[in-house]
């Protein structure tokens, strides 16, 4: 590390409490845009009334795909909504002693991000004590699996919808709706270390790409008994001001930060994010440990303005989705995500409004705009035309494979991307570069057990891999 003159890790405690300032500073936001007075009068009325509007009616609201709490509980109720759950989780993460990584920020920035448009206080437990029962299963612990959970609430949408099975008492329809948040995250730590093999890494949303596969049996057979999804439009419109100015203001913050209050001269920072910038973004790259904390601000900083510039440019809408997916962005710019990566893949997408029947207006498209950077890595291994490719196939293959499952994941775009990865990596490989990377000998694949991340070499380094 200090060859490169790269900044040595901020301490743990100070690491949780500035992740802690990214909900809160939404939530301070969200209490001057929405009156107080009605923000707290609608959490009163939870208790009491749970048809009231407000977060109360967020609870109340089918949580699939698109569901804007802005449309349904107002700017204020939904900030508050994901703010504190958050919160909730960092508490946990730091109550656990958790190691302070690029997980760690990546699953914030998305516990933050989707808690604006399908996750809730009530819908996202029952998942994560699977996750739980899962780990003394095996007789491990927690802390080996629980960023699976934090992920694996993606579908947090089907525990819901359990409860719209009328046909059964609710005493039963409780106990159904616990024991499949439960089967959910007992199944999802199993499952995303093996779908990991099938992309080689060229997916960064890996446990969306599992989250689709358990979605696509657990659908039907939720629907066969009774619970009939149905798909969810709620967009809100006329945001682009406020938010922009409280996104913009925190990128400004985030790079500034990172390049003056790191605890490093700014040269040396700078040299760490340049560093940065020559990475593939394979997973596991977890930046925060490869570079440290300025480094991985001003990356965050800078990807989140781009995320900005794609969605207004686009003609688009900032709103709950797609501030989290630019949050998203930003949360895996500790994770593989950079300028030099994902803006190939954006413009795949861009790409493809102009030759296809679809607006980049559509707020799917600006949706798959977003999280198609889930596919960075091959615009960074093996160059950025790949990259533009992959983009453009994403742009489609996203905008058919929810309706299967009724938007019930919430990650839809991890489990494109994943098929996208999947079939893309060999074509790669045995039609243009006629060549394998060759796999070191550690567990290169489980990001989950924090192991030392790798960066793969270049393309142009990597030699065939032999036959077996």
């Amino acid at each position: 590390m200090e060859r490169f003159g790269l900044q040595r890790p901020l301490s743990k405690n100070k690491c949780f409490l500035i992740l802690s300032l990214l909900p809160v500073y939404f939530i301070i936001a969200g209490l001057f845009m929405q009156p107080v007075d009605e923000i707290f009068h609608g959490i009163v009325e939870i208790i009491r009334e749970p048809d009231f509007v407000g977060i109360g009616h967020i609870f109340e609201e089918p949580d699939f795909l698109i569901t804007d709490y802005f449309v349904i509980g107002g700017v204020g109720a939904a900030f508050i909504n994901a703010g504190v759950l958050t919160l909730i989780c960092i508490g946990i993460m730091y109550a656990l002693d958790m190691n302070f990584d690029g997980h760690t920020v990546t699953s914030t920035c998305l516990m933050f991000g989707f808690s604006l448009f399908g996750k809730n206080l009530l819908n996202i437990w029952m998942i994560l004590v699977g996750v739980f029962l899962y780990a003394k299963y095996h007789k491990t612990t927690v802390k080996r699996y629980l960023y699976v959970g934090f992920y694996g609430t993606s579908l947090s949408p089907i525990v819901s919808q359990v409860m719209h099975i009328v046909d059964l008492p609710l005493p039963l329809r409780f106990l159904l709706c616990a024991a499949t948040g439960i089967i959910i995250g007992f199944v999802l730590p199993p499952l995303s270390t093996h779908v990991h093999f099938s992309h080689k890494g060229y997916s960064l949303y890996n446990v969306g790409f599992a989250c689709g596969l358990v979605a696509f049996l657990l659908v039907p057979l939720i629907s066969s008994m009774g619970a009939t999804p149905t798909t969810q439009y709620h967009w809100a419109k006329g945001y682009d001001v406020p938010f922009g100015a409280a996104l913009g203001t925190l990128c400004v913050i985030l790079i500034l930060t990172g390049l003056f209050a790191s605890g490093k001269p700014v040269l040396s920072v700078w040299a760490g994010y340049r560093r940065l910038l020559t990475t593939s973004g394979r997973a596991p790259s977890d930046y925060l440990r490869m570079f440290g904390a300025g480094p991985v601000l001003v990356n965050m900083g800078v990807n989140g303005l781009i995320g900005m510039a794609f969605v207004l440019g686009g003609g688009g809408e900032l709103n709950g989705p797609t501030v989290g997916g630019i949050l998203t962005i930003m949360g895996f710019s500790a994770f593989g995500k950079h300028v030099f990566n994902i803006v190939p893949v954006m413009a795949g997408v861009f790409l493809g409004s102009l030759v296809m029947h679809w607006e980049l207006n559509n707020p799917s498209v600006q949706l798959a705009c977003l999280f198609c950077t889930t596919l960075a890595p091959i615009s960074g291994y093996f160059g950025w035309p790949y990259g533009v490719l992959a983009g453009f196939i994403h742009s489609s293959v996203v905008l058919y494979t929810g309706s299967p499952v009724a938007g019930m994941n919430l990650y839809n775009n991890g489990f494109s991307g994943g098929l996208v990865a999947t079939v893309l990596y060999p074509v790669i490989i045995a039609v243009f570069q006629h060549r394998k990377p060759t796999l070191v000998d550690q567990d290169y694949f489980d990001p989950m057990e924090h192991d030392e991340p790798v960066t793969p070499p270049p393309a142009h380094q990597i030699t065939e891999e032999k036959e077996v």
